[in-house]
């Protein structure tokens, strides 16, 4: 059985995957690229059993018929983290897990910074938003350096690229020369829920409906919080 996802869930859907096979489900071999690409991969018609990305590319991939609409559900929410390198002076993760008490803080913090990291995808996509809604986009635009597809924020901030850097909170822990301040604070977070679907071109959509619902049952609550995701309600 074949899927494609994007990569901000390819740890946690390896996981997920070989606990379903080890429940007695289908083998599952995911293909995991930039979500941009992956929809519009899925769009031009690859032949996938399943589809795992944001829940509004799904969304527009089910009205185009790429995906079946009944089958669509949430399967993870991805809280964005804010990171610096490991060897800067910023305080390590705060112990509520809150990278700043504000979004005053988060508008100062991209102010000071030289290069500011964020990656592709919705997350990126919140985050410009965001500034130029805060009028900074003419202060710090010049400044924005966004991942390329497939690539982590942390590796431009392990590599010394960018010096702050955006991106969920998922694909930043336990990454190398990274020092994770802490998800956004609540009055400018940034959340994304990762959605799971049957594609259309499904080769035994039962099947693939039944590895969904593995995946989205009690029993693998435990493996989306051990990768830092949320379990959507």
């Amino acid at each position: 059985m074949k899927a494609i996802s994007s990569m901000a869930t390819r740890h946690v859907l390896a996981d997920l995957a070989a606990a379903s096979a080890q429940a007695g489900l289908p083998e599952l071999e995911i293909e995991s690229v930039g979500g941009v690409d992956a929809a519009k991969r899925v769009a031009a018609g690859e032949s996938y059993d399943l589809v795992f990305l944001a829940s509004d590319a799904l969304a527009r991939l089910a009205a185009d018929g790429q995906v079946d609409p009944a089958t669509v559900r949430p399967l993870v929410l991805s809280q964005v983290a804010v990171a610096v390198p490991s060897g800067s002076t910023e305080p390590a993760i705060r112990p509520e897990g809150v990278a700043f008490t504000d979004a005053d803080g988060v508008r100062e913090a991209l102010q000071a910074a030289t290069r500011i990291g964020y990656s592709t995808g919705p997350s990126g996509t919140a985050l410009v938003q965001m500034i130029d809604g805060w009028g900074l986009a003419g202060e710090v635009g010049d400044r924005l350096v966004q991942a390329h597809p497939g690539i982590p924020v942390a590796k431009l901030l392990a590599d010394g690229e960018v010096d702050l850097g955006f991106q969920q909170l998922s694909e930043l822990v336990g990454q190398p020369g990274v020092r994770i301040l802490g998800v956004l604070p609540a009055d400018c977070a940034i959340d994304t829920v990762f959605s799971s679907s049957v594609a259309t071109t499904a080769a035994d959509p039962a099947a693939a409906q039944a590895v969904l619902d593995f995946m989205g049952s009690d029993a693998a609550a435990q493996i989306k919080l051990a990768h830092s995701f949320g379990v959507p309600q």
